[in-house]
């Protein structure tokens, strides 16, 4: 599949431009839309032919790549008359990318039944792993495409692992992001613990560098926490998305997850006044701000 045909929907947000980049540097024949067709401007520049409509970006494809915000963006660009699902035929493979949460999986699913391959396969890593082609991609999809689909995986990202019938990746995702919003939150309010009792934070980093409990992502968001540096790598507006969506999937099955409950309501709270910075400024709303 090398030069082969992708439309990436959604191009011009934080991980859709750099693995719209990363796609074209492999020498997939690439076309961008987005939403917003301002933020194209890059892509452009650098000679990435942009489409004004879904359907126009989908039109002759071999893969369409969704990476949009939420579900209800991901069905509006897909279904309808100049959605792209209407310039799309088999056996071009529908790669739904994006964080949507089971309800939304399903959806997507039913849309692309009996018209196009339907391949569920979020990611992990936020915009720096995006940009370094350094995503993991959590597949689920029909046996049959893998192979097709795996030279536009390897240049997004460095693993990928199938996870079965597709929904699968979306459930492995909604556990991880359940473990990143975790240490995110327990590292909020801890580096607040810390500063409100009158110690310096990097004593509690000290205290626990070089054994089980270190981490690198503790290190690098209790950085952003102590130093109040919140530019976003994925902003507390989708982190409140996606707790969310751990709750839902939770709720379905009547399992009981306080602390994750707990860790959603934060989100959200924190979403309200600080949703465009990153997910780190969780920690604004434990620690007492001036003014």
């Amino acid at each position: 599949m090398q030069g082969a045909s992708v439309a990436v929907l959604g191009a011009g947000g934080t991980m859709g431009l750099p693995m719209t980049r990363n796609l074209a540097h492999a020498g997939m024949r690439v076309t961008a839309w987005n939403r917003s067709p301002g933020k194209l401007a890059p892509l452009a520049a650098e000679g990435i032919p942009v489409a004004d409509s879904p359907a126009g970006a989908a039109a002759g494809a071999d893969f369409v790549m969704t990476m949009l915000a939420d579900a209800d963006a991901v069905l509006t660009t897909m279904g309808g008359e100049h959605g792209a699902l209407a310039a799309m035929y088999s056996p071009a493979i529908w790669l739904q990318m994006s964080t949507i949460g089971e309800r939304g999986t399903e959806a997507c699913a039913d849309l692309a039944s009996g018209h196009v391959a339907f391949v569920d396969a979020p990611v992990l890593g936020t915009r720096q792993p995006a940009e370094q082609g350094q995503l993991v991609i959590l597949a689920s999809g029909p046996d049959e495409v893998r192979e097709a689909a795996r030279p536009v995986f390897e240049a997004v990202g460095h693993r990928t692992i199938w996870v079965g019938e597709a929904g699968g990746g979306t459930r492995l995702k909604l556990v991880a992001n359940g473990w990143v919003l975790s240490v995110v939150e327990a590292t909020a309010e801890t580096i607040a613990l810390a500063e409100g009792l009158g110690l310096d934070p990097e004593l509690f980093l000290d205290a626990v560098s070089g054994g089980a409990l270190d981490l690198p992502y503790l290190r690098l968001k209790a950085a952003a926490m102590t130093g109040r540096t919140f530019d976003p790598a994925f902003t507390l507006r989708l982190a409140a998305k996606d707790a969310a969506l751990v709750q839902d999937a939770a709720a379905r099955r009547d399992l009981d997850l306080p602390v994750l409950s707990a860790i959603s309501d934060r989100m959200a709270q924190g979403a309200a006044r600080y949703g465009d910075l990153d997910f780190s400024a969780t920690y604004l709303t434990s620690s007492p701000q001036p003014g």
